[in-house]
């Protein structure tokens, strides 16, 4: 199976299945000589890890990362760094009912006709559940960025939408609550929002909102490689996603293009930020700022039509246990890919010139 490597020179391979031993990976081309809080990663795992609150799916995994390789003494050592993290409360009988037939919206079908074999435990390689090692990696690129800052949020949940810009927003307030909006009366309206959603066996989908700031100037590279076309393939590589918009994005088609150019400043700044960051590809120093879109959770708790392997129609019902909006336990997430884009241009920039 292709497909489980991110990255050019700072570069992530997964491994694992949803209800396996472990779910892990190895970064490779992380510099030497980075001082690594460990403490700090776990925390962004914590962040992203199943039962953490009652509008998220009650699984149970402590999510502890083992590291194997790559660190000494607290230090990166330049080598690849390994890591595993144990899965100790699959149920895998949840999903027995789904052995023989395809859910909804999920990998299931296009897995089957693809391999002629599935893992249909939890989804298996499908699963969300291998996007804690990403989480792994990213923390360790946020540590390698230094000054760079990258901090992501709730700003919708179906129609429940925050009515803010980042700039209005207190980035502290995040982790205050289980949604992980920053707005305490809309992050109240969001959770009784969820909570009612799962009690009707149903999901609902949301938009999360990624502010990077302390950009350098001339991260990206021209034609194939931008900044921008980057970053969306990190973000649409998260289970989930729908869609991704940076800058002015798609409310940008009602401007025109004298109001929605970006006037320069003496400095090189400029009076206004529609591009999000990104010119031609390639940071401008201004606060890179996007929304991506995740789709409502496949799997409803409500019986449902399908078809079985040999093409027969069949109804079965959601079982097991499974988050009702997908968006809070994804904002670290994002984050984390943000991080690895970033690390990965950080370290390409610095064999452009002397």
């Amino acid at each position: 199976m292709a497909g489980n490597t991110f990255g050019t020179l700072f570069k992530l391979s997964t491994f694992g299945e949803s209800h396996g031993v472990a779910i892990g990976g190895v970064l490779d081309g992380c510099p030497a000589g980075i001082e690594l809080n460990l403490e700090a990663i776990q925390k962004d795992l914590d962040r992203r890890k199943p039962g953490q609150s009652a509008i998220v799916t009650q699984r149970k995994e402590p999510d502890t990362v083992e590291f194997y390789s790559g660190i000494f003494e607290g230090k990166t050592t330049g080598t690849p760094i390994g890591f595993a993290i144990h899965n100790t409360n699959q149920k895998s009988h949840d999903y027995s009912h789904i052995k023989d037939s395809y859910r909804p919206s999920h990998a299931d079908y296009v897995y089957d006709q693809k391999y002629g074999f599935r893992d249909y435990r939890g989804g298996g390689r499908s699963s969300a559940r291998e996007t804690a090692s990403r989480v792994v990696a990213g923390a360790i690129a946020k540590q390698f960025l230094g000054e760079m800052k990258i901090n992501a949020y709730v700003s919708q949940v179906g129609g429940l939408s925050l009515d803010k810009s980042y700039q209005e927003l207190d980035f502290s307030l995040i982790e205050s609550n289980p949604v992980r909006c920053p707005d305490t009366d809309t992050a109240a309206k969001m959770e009784e929002y969820i909570k009612k959603i799962k009690k009707e066996g149903d999901t609902i989908g949301g938009v999360i909102t990624c502010v990077i700031q302390n950009v350098p100037v001339g991260l990206g590279e021209p034609v194939f490689d931008k900044l921008h076309a980057e970053l969306g393939k990190a973000m649409l590589s998260i289970n989930a996603v729908k869609g991704f918009e940076y800058g002015s994005g798609f409310e940008g088609v009602k401007m025109k293009g004298s109001a929605h150019n970006d006037q320069f400043n003496t400095d090189g700044t400029t009076k206004t930020n529609h591009s999000g960051g990104i010119q031609g590809g390639i940071s401008n120093g201004m606060d890179i700022y996007f929304n991506i879109a995740f789709k409502p959770v496949a799997t409803v708790i409500q019986p449902y039509d399908t078809i079985d392997r040999e093409g027969n129609k069949v109804t079965t019902q959601g079982k097991g246990r499974h988050d009702p909006c997908v968006v809070p336990r994804a904002v670290p997430i994002v984050e984390a890919m943000a991080a690895l884009v970033m690390a990965d241009y950080t370290l390409m920039n610095r064999t452009i010139k002397l």
